[in-house]
């Protein structure tokens, strides 16, 4: 798992959905997650099996943010969960050896510690800068992500308010995958912003 990890927006337009995420996966994401977190259950369980359609046509990973439920009817690539989500060993056991869980970590070695003994695929670490898109407190250390590559042996990813300039340091540092919402969804050319995301992972 390295590159770009794609995370959709809270946009009911499902077709504009498609289209900008089809124009991610053309730049080069290297996986993709659904969340929605305002979405009906009928208009989430539709949006999550198109995206689903989409990554296979593609051959990426589709992962499911925070409902487990759906994420095995459609029986996803993944599950991703939060602080406040089931836990990943609950998680774990739900969906199987074989999927892909990921745990969002904040800034805390500990919860990835945790997370890791607990059977995640992958730890999550951020916001390490302001969002457009989501509120936190920005308080995560840069350094954390050498610390969890010297420490934790499964991918890790950056989350919060990523862009193709301030990525960058993370990545040094041994980030194996970006996570981005708006510097993809909300620009005028989502492809080309995929690409120069992918990039910083060609060497």
């Amino acid at each position: 798992m390295k590159g770009l990890y794609l995370v959709t927006p809270d946009w009911d337009d499902t077709q504009k959905m498609l289209d900008v995420t089809e124009a991610g996966l053309r730049g080069g994401a290297a996986i993709v997650q659904y969340r929605h977190k305002t979405a009906s259950p009928e208009l989430r369980r539709e949006q999550a099996a198109l995206l689903q359609a989409l990554c296979r046509q593609y051959g990426i990973p589709f992962i499911v943010n925070d409902f487990v439920e759906l994420a095995i009817e459609l029986d996803a690539d993944g599950i991703h969960v939060g602080g406040t989500d089931a836990a990943v060993a609950q998680v774990r056991a739900s969906v199987g050896p074989s999927k892909i869980v990921g745990a969002s970590c904040y800034g805390s070695m500990q919860l990835a510690r945790d997370a890791y003994q607990a059977g995640a695929s992958y730890v999550a670490f951020g916001g390490f800068y302001p969002s457009r898109v989501k509120k936190y407190e920005v308080t995560t250390p840069p350094e954390i992500v050498a610390q969890a590559k010297k420490e934790i042996p499964v991918p890790n990813v950056v989350i919060g308010g990523m862009t193709q300039e301030n990525a960058v340091p993370l990545v040094k540092q041994g980030a194996d995958m970006v996570a981005a919402i708006s510097s993809v969804y909300m620009v005028d050319d989502p492809q080309a912003a995929a690409r120069e995301f992918a990039r910083l992972f060609a060497s």
